[in-house]
This record gives structure tokens, C-alpha cells and sequence, in this order.
């Protein structure tokens, strides 16, 4: 029974984090695509006043575009894992992530959804041929711009991830010391990593692991006199 419910458990865990995943790259990719298509019109149409650009902008987001974006991000999420064989959803590291990225036409199905957003905004007479033509035309300033936003994204995540191992190489070294307030500045430090990485099953559980460790021995007066009981738990809560 006991094994069982540990089974339920660790599934659970298992689709909560492959779920936080997918909230965290469709944020993440959404808002950089977001970002990359305002950039964009502003450049491809540089004889408009920005007034006009902002309302293309929301014309656009009124016909769909955000919910294409998440929609789009998802699909193309989705098939990447599939295309390097990641059926779980768990990856086990930021390159994975970026490879599933690289891999899912995620490029092609916002250029899909751009044409498709365009001709729908001149039908209804919201931005006339003359625009709808330059967008489409300038469409690939947009689109290697989001590329590139994306690449520096998981650049950051990588660099993050790096920061955390030392961080959290530094933290465990403090430990044995029992130097607890060079384990809080090192603590600290991967609170703020962790925020920019994506929430991988291995990190998380090593970053759980120095948490509870850490807030048992605060809890506890700085007092590394920890019982086996005490320490028993701390691991039972990663």
C-alpha cells in the first residue's frame, strides 16, 4: 500500500512538473515572440507614426494573435519533444528544451499565423493592402528576430544553470563547515536562478533537497545538531 501511494505521489510530481514546462516555455517563447513581432512591425514600417503601429499591433491581438501565439507554442512544444524522442515532457536538461524548440516548426507556424491574422485585419478594412503587404513582405525581419530572442533566452538558462551547480557546490561545502552564513549568501543565490531556469525534475529535487535542509537548520537556531529523524524528513519532503 505504502509502495503504491509513494508510486502515486512521484506520478503526480511527475505530470506537476512536466506541467510547470509547459507554462514556463509557452510564457517564456510567448512573450518573446510577443515582444518580436512588436519590434518587428515598428521596423518593417518605418514611415508610420507610432500611434498607427500600436494599433496595428492591437488589431492583431484582437483577432487572435496571443492565443495563436500560446497555441502555436504548445503545438510546436509538443511536437519537438517527439522529434528527439522526449515523450515524457520531463527534460532532463535546458538543451533538451532547446532542441525541442529548434526542432518543432515553431518559426513556420507563426509565419502561418501572421499571414492568417493579416488577411483577416484587411478584410474587415482595420489596416488596408498597402500595410498588410509590408508586413507580409517584412515578415522575416519579424521572424529572425524572434529567433534570435529565443536563442538568448535558453543562453540565459544555460548560463543560470551554471550559476546554480556553483551555487549550489558552494552551499553543501558551507554545510560541512557549518559556516551557516556563507550557506545563506549561496541559499539566496539559488533562490534567484531557480526563478530563471526551467523547472527540470533533477534541479528541482537537488534545489528542494538544500531548501529544506537549509530552513530546517535556520528553524533550528542555526543548530546543526540535527536528529536522523529531522534529517530523515528533510529528505522525505524532496
Amino acid at each position: 500500500m505504502e509502495i503504491n501511494n509513494n508510486n502515486q505521489i512521484r506520478m503526480n510530481s511527475n505530470i506537476e512538473i512536466e506541467d510547470k514546462q509547459n507554462k514556463f516555455l509557452e510564457t517564456t517563447l510567448g512573450k518573446t515572440i510577443n515582444t518580436a513581432i512588436d519590434i518587428g512591425i515598428r521596423s518593417i514600417l518605418p514611415d508610420f507614426i507610432e500611434g498607427k503601429v500600436i494599433n496595428i499591433k492591437d488589431n492583431l491581438l484582437n483577432y487572435g494573435l496571443k492565443e495563436g501565439i500560446d497555441k502555436t507554442v504548445k503545438e510546436s512544444i509538443e511536437l519537438g519533444k517527439n522529434a528527439i524522442g522526449i515523450f515524457t515532457g520531463n527534460f532532463e536538461n535546458v538543451v533538451q528544451a532547446q532542441s525541442a524548440v529548434r526542432t518543432s516548426g515553431l518559426v513556420n507556424g507563426v509565419s502561418s499565423l501572421l499571414d492568417t491574422l493579416v488577411d483577416k485585419v484587411k478584410e474587415v478594412g482595420l489596416i488596408d493592402n498597402n500595410v498588410a503587404n509590408l508586413i507580409k513582405q517584412g515578415k522575416s525581419a519579424i521572424l529572425n528576430n524572434m529567433q534570435n530572442n529565443i536563442e538568448k533566452n535558453f543562453n540565459r538558462q544555460l548560463s543560470s544553470v551554471e550559476n546554480l551547480e556553483v551555487y549550489m557546490e558552494s552551499w553543501n561545502k558551507d554545510f560541512v563547515k557549518k559556516d551557516f552564513s556563507a550557506m545563506e549568501k549561496s541559499y539566496k543565490n539559488i533562490e534567484k536562478e531557480i526563478k530563471n531556469i526551467i523547472p527540470l525534475e533533477n534541479l528541482i529535487n537537488k534545489v528542494r533537497g538544500i531548501e529544506n535542509l537549509h530552513i530546517l537548520i535556520k528553524n533550528n537556531g542555526q543548530d546543526f545538531n540535527l536528529t536522523n529523524e529531522q534529517i530523515e524528513l528533510a529528505n522525505k519532503l524532496i
